[in-house]
This record gives structure tokens, sequence and C-alpha cells, in this order.
């Protein structure tokens, strides 16, 4: 039997790296003895990391470390521990299988551009198939506003794949929301999730299943289709060539 089709896709946004930073931020709380619950860590997705930093440690008042003194320690051990990090399963087949069949494709990212590449230099057999095309929280240029506003996706669309998706500041055109509709968000991040929805895209969202429990944070907005990996995606599903082509 034909799958059910949600949309015919033309080209994707990636963005799916939020689980490294509980294991980074935990490791620092837990010689307190405490540990950042899944609530804590759905009002921090999306922040700036000064403002993200500081809303953590609003619930250990208790703990003796200051914000720079937190924020230096999360990012020696985020530095340290970038280079060892493993894909996603079912990401490298993805985007591999994308570029096979000439899907144009970007990364939309809420880390700072160093960040990055720390993270995807020694993945480069499938980050290098994006050939560069990566918009990073902190290229000032676009004047981006953070997720869940959806700024980082249109200028991603916009600027790296040369689509005609208007201004996320703007008010589009019907044929630049027709446009928008035609993109697949692929995100882990609630905000994230929440930022693809208000570009006017579509949504895969594949959140840690303890943030599908939280809902304090969650808005109106409400992904295409939820799955618990990447390896459960089906292209078929969103026009998209099938895996065995």
């Amino acid at each position: 039997m034909a799958e059910a089709k949600f949309a015919d896709i033309h080209y994707a946004l990636f963005d799916m790296d939020e689980r490294f930073y509980t294991i980074v931020t935990n490791k620092i709380l837990e010689r307190y003895g405490k540990e950042m619950t899944w609530d804590i860590k759905a009002g921090l997705m999306g922040k700036p990391e000064i403002d993200a930093c500081k809303h953590l440690l609003s619930f250990f008042p208790d703990i003796p470390i200051s914000l720079e003194a937190f924020m230096k320690e999360r990012n020696e051990l985020q530095d340290q521990l970038w280079p060892t990090v493993p894909l996603m399963p079912g990401v490298a087949r993805l985007v591999q299988h994308l570029k096979k069949h000439n899907i144009p494709m970007a990364i939309a990212t809420g880390s700072r551009r160093e960040k990055y590449e720390l993270k995807t230099g020694h993945h480069q057999d499938v980050f290098g198939l994006f050939e560069g095309k990566v918009v990073c929280g902190d290229d000032t240029q676009y004047n981006m506003r953070g997720k869940p506003f959806p700024d980082i996706f249109i200028t991603a669309a916009r600027e790296m794949l040369g689509r005609d998706v208007g201004d996320a500041q703007g008010e589009p055109t019907p044929a630049q929301v027709a446009e928008r509709a035609k993109a697949l968000v692929f995100e882990d991040g609630l905000p994230g999730m929440q930022a693809g929805k208000r570009a006017g895209m579509n949504v895969v969202w594949v959140p840690d299943p303890n943030l599908l429990g939280v809902t304090e944070e969650a808005g109106p907005e409400v992904a295409n289709q939820v799955i618990h990996s990447l390896e459960d995606f089906v292209p078929e599903q969103w026009g998209l060539p099938p895996y065995h082509s």
C-alpha cells in the first residue's frame, strides 16, 4: 500500500544538536548533587547562551558557582567533548540520500560558528555534503532574532539556497508563502520546531522522548511529524525519492 504523503518537498533545512548540551550541563551540576531536569531544559532551549545560563542557575541558587565560572567551565567541557560526539542515528543516511538525489539542503543552527566547526569537523563525510551552506546563530550580517522566531530558517532558505521566501520580519507575498511551504525542517529542539512552523515550513521533529512530556513551554505550534529517530524517516511520505532508489 502506498505511503500517505504529507507534502511535496523541494528543499531541506537541518538543526539537530540539542541533546549534547544536556550531557555537558549535568556533568557540572552533578558534583553539587544537582541535575537539570527536562522541564528546566525546555525553558533554556533557543535562548542566547548567557540568558540560558542565567535561567538555569536561577533554579539552583544554593550552589557555589558564579555565572562567569559556570559558563567558562561549560564552554571548556564542550570544546573537549565536541570532537567525540557521534552523529544521531539516521543522519548520515538521510543527508547522503538527499545529496545523491540533488535535493537542496542547508544547516540552520543557533550555535556559534566556532562551536559548529568543532562539532562537525570529524564528520565531514556528512557535513561536507552541505558545501558550506550553513547559517549560524552568530552570523550578525543577517540581523536574526533567535528561535523560536523563524528568522534563521527563512535566512538559510534565502541566503544559502536562493529560495524566494522573503524576509522573516516582513510580510511575505503569496508566492513567498508557497515557497516556504516547499521546505522540510529537521529539528530536535522545541524552539526550533516552533521556529520552523512560524516560518511557514513543514517540520519533522525528532525530540528526546523526555521532551514530549514537557508542555509548559510548548506554544500553539505543532510539528507536521514527530518521530523517535531519523532512522524512522520515510522520504516518500514527503514526495522525496525512496531510500531504495
